[in-house]
């Protein structure tokens, strides 16, 4: 567990639970959920102590669930906020089996994509969040938030609280964490392009025969999974955006800051989109790749077609003079003559030249171009 009390520019980290709230700021509690579990009647007590009110138990299941898609809810006290990140992990989980089954199939880049929950509560000047036990995420924005805090001025200014500085309340903390977890999965899209396009190289090539057929369709299953999983981030999304609009002068924040929330939500939202886009491009390709392997091994059948039957019509005359001259009848012309056998055998190769050059003519024996 670690706990962040962000005053103006300046950020203090520890890991023990507040007393109270500071005079300006807030304040950010977050742990495991294996911690979350164990602690949690010391967390509700912080909680109620700090805000007034603790978590709802339908909301504390919520929060323990390792396998809840995306969504959000709300109280009259504090928002909710579960949201399956998309985090570049390290190919074997640490975690717990729940957590665990967060993990992709396919191919290596896929599987180092974990979509574990990371749950949010959201009061007036507390945020609450609950991440999966590695805590990657939480400790990859706690070391920007600290260091963004050592380079801001001790006064709180343009500089400090800006899009790149320290943010301004608790939604905006969430956002930016949110918009960091979309962010893990762009990171990884030009390795997973390039993975994915190998695959299609080898479908097409007429030299390669492709095996992987395993991992390609567990790629595909990978990303239709990863769709669904953008889908209901984006509806969770969509909805916390719209429940800004109720928070009017209720809220302990500014227009300015309410507005800049806003817009912060909408960036995120275009960082799912950016997401949803590129797994549907990756996902068409592959069809497209796929469907058009099988087209070219047809063409490849029939060009094999094609110069079998061109090389049977060839042969077809050459059988029938054999065929002829093969009957067991008393007299036939040229049977007991000596030139005959050249004769006939001339015959035979000039027929079947003359059948060559005209099926070449006709592209029935060119060779295609691969």
């Amino acid at each position: 567990m670690r706990v962040f009390t962000i005053t103006g520019a300046r950020v203090e980290a520890g890991q023990a639970l507040p007393e109270q709230l500071p005079a300006q700021g807030y304040v950010w509690i977050s742990c495991s959920r294996t911690a979350f579990e164990s602690e949690l009647s010391r967390i509700q007590s912080t909680l109620e102590r700090l805000t007034g009110r603790a978590l709802v138990d339908l909301h504390v299941s919520d929060l323990l669930n390792a396998q809840l898609p995306s969504h959000f809810d709300y109280s009259s006290h504090y928002d909710l906020m579960v949201f399956r990140r998309l985090a570049q992990g390290d190919g074997a989980s640490s975690t717990p089996a729940p957590d665990a089954r967060g993990k992709r199939p396919g191919p290596p880049v896929l599987q180092r994509i974990d979509t574990s929950p990371v749950g949010f509560a959201v009061f007036d000047r507390v945020l609450l969040s609950v991440h999966p036990n590695d805590c990657a995420v939480r400790d990859a924005y706690a070391a920007r938030l600290l260091a963004s805090a050592s380079a801001s001025p001790a006064e709180p200014d343009a500089r400090s609280t800006g899009a790149r500085g320290i943010p301004a309340s608790p939604a905006d903390m969430m956002l930016r964490i949110m918009s960091q977890m979309v962010d893990g999965y762009l990171a990884l899209r030009r390795e997973l392009s390039r993975q994915l396009d190998h695959w299609q190289a080898e479908l097409l090539s007429p030299r390669t025969r492709f095996s992987r057929w395993d991992a390609l369709l567990q790629a595909r299953v990978a990303l239709h999974q990863l769709e669904s999983l953008c889908d209901d981030q984006r509806t969770a999304v969509q909805a916390w955006t719209e429940s800004l609009d109720t928070w009017g002068p209720n809220a302990q924040l500014s227009d300015h800051a309410l507005e800049l929330l806003k817009i912060r939500s909408r960036d995120v939202l275009e960082h799912i989109e950016r997401v949803v886009q590129h797994v549907r491009r990756l996902e068409h390709n592959t069809e497209t790749a796929v469907q058009m392997h099988f087209n070219v091994q047809g063409n490849r059948t029939n060009d094999i077609m094609r110069t079998l039957t061109a090389l049977t019509a060839i042969f077809l005359p050459l059988n029938l003079i054999a065929g002829i001259f093969g009957m067991n009848f008393e007299f036939m012309p040229w049977l007991h003559q000596a030139a005959a056998f050249w004769w006939t055998l001339g015959s035979m190769a000039l027929i079947a030249l003359v059948l060559g050059l005209v099926f070449w003519r006709k592209r029935y024996l060119a060779r295609t171009g691969e």
